[in-house]
């Protein structure tokens, strides 16, 4: 995939989304930006990553842009510090994109510190619904920010690692690296 095929698909939009790569750990991932802050962090095997991009460039009416800025510069070294374990927190700014719902979601992922974890069903009561389980985790499934916004942080009830776009394998790696995963157990908030 690259950024004509994209653009090809998108017209009439003027603002612009600059993307470059970062070759994480985890794997290579996809990263983008506008002028304003970081609007996507993507494993470039991640579900649907073309519809996920289109979406995203609708949304912003920006067309995609192969190039660096200062706010992917300053993402690259600010993944760089998390995976040494050097960064708990991202400080880079962002630009969310979603309905009022999702980003509501996106807010309350931002809260759960690094070496936590919760549930779904936590989430939803923080939000004010216990009954917006399925909602919440189907807002978790559409973050375009991984790592950066912790999606990963988000576990089942029962502790078991379920639903992340960019793969479980990655899931239980990011929890392990932030110290989450201990002999098997999970903490939950």
């Amino acid at each position: 995939m690259n950024c004509s095929d994209l653009n090809h698909k998108l017209t009439g939009n003027s603002n612009q989304i600059f993307i470059t790569t970062y070759q994480s750990p985890l794997g290579l991932m996809f990263l983008g930006a506008t002028a304003k802050g970081i609007c996507l962090a993507e494993f470039y095997d991640r579900i649907h990553l073309e519809k996920t991009l289109l979406k995203l460039a609708d949304h912003l009416k920006a067309q995609f842009i192969e190039e660096e800025n200062l706010h992917l510069i300053h993402l690259k070294e600010q993944l760089s510090l998390y995976f040494d374990k050097k960064l708990q927190k991202f400080t880079v700014p962002l630009i969310i994109t979603g309905t009022d719902f999702q980003q509501k979601v996106f807010q309350s992922l931002l809260k759960i510190p690094y070496g936590n974890t919760s549930t779904y069903k936590n989430q939803a009561a923080v939000l004010g619904d216990i009954k917006a389980i399925r909602a919440v985790a189907t807002a978790n499934g559409l973050n375009k920010i991984a790592v950066v916004i912790p999606c990963h942080r988000i576990i089942g009830s029962n502790g078991s690692m379920i639903g992340y776009a960019g793969g479980i394998h990655r899931k239980e790696a990011l929890l392990q690296l932030e110290g989450a995963l201990h002999h098997n157990q999970l903490s939950l908030l």
